[in-house]
């Protein structure tokens, strides 16, 4: 299930939406503490973002333009002004899309639709550094190198570099495997990191995936 947060400082615009997306199939979160609302952001992990320009504490577009210095989460702006310099401003701090208020829930839906359906598109080919990953092959490529990845390290790989810089649990890594019917225990889960960090050092990257104890691990 895709999980959608809400930013938002209007209750009442956040349950209606909350009801909106939960009929429509989606997992609605509410951003509550404004004044850390970039580690809120981030510690979320959502799918997607809806984002009011005028919140508390801070800009919606200044924290539009933290998110991405650490994320490409997708991101539709809303808000209540019909202003073009608000939209272009949004657009180039890299927003996916804008919105203004009263708005179509209908309409909402079909453009939290159209951003996922672009993304599923486009996933099956990431870029991490100088290498590009090629999902369904198997395969990362780094210049005319290639390193063919097994299909718990591609999974393991593909959602590390989905969510870069970012603290990725075990538990996250074992949930990944076990939801797509690979059945993984904690020791396997660490031999895969292992061959995992020897492949990328064999294509030119070092120390990509580092652990942090206690935790989990981070790809820089």
């Amino acid at each position: 299930m895709k999980k959608i947060l809400i930013i938002e400082d209007d209750e009442s615009i956040c349950k209606e939406l909350s009801v909106l997306l939960a009929n429509a199939g989606y997992e609605a979160m509410i951003l509550k503490d404004f004044e850390h609302a970039l580690k809120e952001c981030l510690s979320a992990q959502a799918d997607l973002i809806l984002l009011d320009i005028h919140i508390p504490c801070i800009n919606g577009q200044l924290l539009l333009q933290n998110i991405r210095k650490e994320s490409n989460v997708p991101i539709i702006m809303v808000t209540s002004s019909n202003s073009e310099v608000d939209e272009v401003l949004s657009m180039s701090y890299g927003a996916d899309d804008y919105i203004t208020k009263p708005y179509n829930p209908t309409i909402l839906l079909l453009r939290i639709n159209a951003i996922f359906k672009r993304l599923h598109q486009v996933s099956d080919t990431l870029t991490y550094r100088d290498m590009q990953i090629h999902i369904q092959k198997g395969i990362i490529e780094k210049e005319k190198k290639q390193i063919l990845l097994t299909k718990n390290e591609m999974l393991i790989f593909s959602y590390l570099v989905n969510h870069q810089n970012q603290m990725v649990t075990r538990d996250d890594l074992m949930t990944l495997l076990w939801n797509s019917n690979e059945f993984i225990n904690d020791n396997a889960l660490t031999v895969n990191i292992s061959r995992l960090r020897n492949k990328l050092r064999d294509i030119g990257c070092e120390d990509a995936i580092e652990t942090r104890k206690g935790y989990g691990y981070i790809l820089l």
